[in-house]
């Protein structure tokens, strides 16, 4: 291994701030490209699935494509 000790990876001869902050800014987005659309996704399922109960109260007819959940 490169360094000796944990703290010294951590510290990386005093860049270690700059790495760390490098890396961080790189995830943060990546992990949002990949959250926020699946955080969509769930919210217009449940707003499709609201829908249907509203226009379907009482028939009990249900669309094709709500009958398959995700």
């Amino acid at each position: 291994m490169y360094f000796e000790s944990l703290s010294a990876a951590w510290d990386m001869d005093g860049h270690g701030l700059y790495v760390w902050s490098a890396y961080a800014l790189t995830a943060l987005p990546l992990v949002l490209m990949v959250w926020l659309p699946v955080k969509r996704m769930r919210q217009h399922w449940r707003w499709l699935q609201a829908e249907q109960r509203r226009s379907g109260a009482g028939t009990g007819a249900q669309t094709p494509a709500m009958e398959s959940d995700l």
